[in-house]
């Protein structure tokens, strides 16, 4: 007798997050309302409520989705490395590879945080990410001996935002090459290593 496998429908959880994820990411999370959510979602209104209490608390939802899946990509890039110096080239090679992407619409993190304004769950989530990154930048920078780590991880910070915000609104997918570049200089004169090692 052939086995029937059956695929389990996504919950609604799922579903609200998946279309909150497409639609928020692409358009902005005060442009989309909740009917637009729910609509593409193909959930009861109910649903959303029962499940995050309301858009704020969908838009963090999304956001920690975003976070996880971002530091799972950057964490797999670091690791594939052998060298502190390498790891922190590897993190904006990984950015680089996400510019090329036809539904890439920038930092989601910086989008979110400054459609919402200062404070609430959506800030706490941009800020919780934000965090995530200078703190990996900064703990890279002291492993390859960085005599100052903290202001290293705080350049290549503001390098890897900058190069984000270029490639979205420049529509520039080359920025990555210009913003490795910077990286490499960045890291080379901060370790007194040469560029080229």
């Amino acid at each position: 007798m052939a086995s029937v496998q059956s695929t389990a429908k996504p919950s609604a959880r799922e579903r609200l997050l998946a279309a909150a994820n497409e639609l928020f990411y692409a358009e902005g999370v005060q442009s989309v309302g909740i009917d637009r959510v729910i609509e593409h979602a193909g959930v009861a209104k109910a649903s959303l409520y029962n499940t995050f209490g309301g858009k704020e608390q969908l838009v963090r939802a999304y956001l920690d989705t975003r976070h996880a899946s971002t530091v799972d990509r950057i964490t797999r890039a670091v690791a594939e490395r052998d060298t502190p110096r390498e790891q922190m080239l590897a993190v904006f090679v990984s950015q680089g590879r996400q510019f090329d992407r036809p539904d890439f619409h920038g930092c989601a993190f910086v989008r979110a945080g400054a459609e919402a304004g200062p404070g609430g769950l959506v800030q706490e989530a941009a800020d919780a990410f934000r965090s995530w990154m200078r703190e990996l930048f900064t703990h890279l920078a002291a492993e390859a001996g960085a005599a100052d780590p903290d202001a290293l991880g705080h350049q290549l910070h503001l390098l890897y935002d900058g190069a984000a915000i270029s490639a979205l609104m420049d529509h520039d997918s080359t920025v990555a090459a210009t913003s490795l570049a910077a990286a490499t200089a960045l890291i080379a004169a901060a370790t007194g290593a040469s560029a080229e090692a």
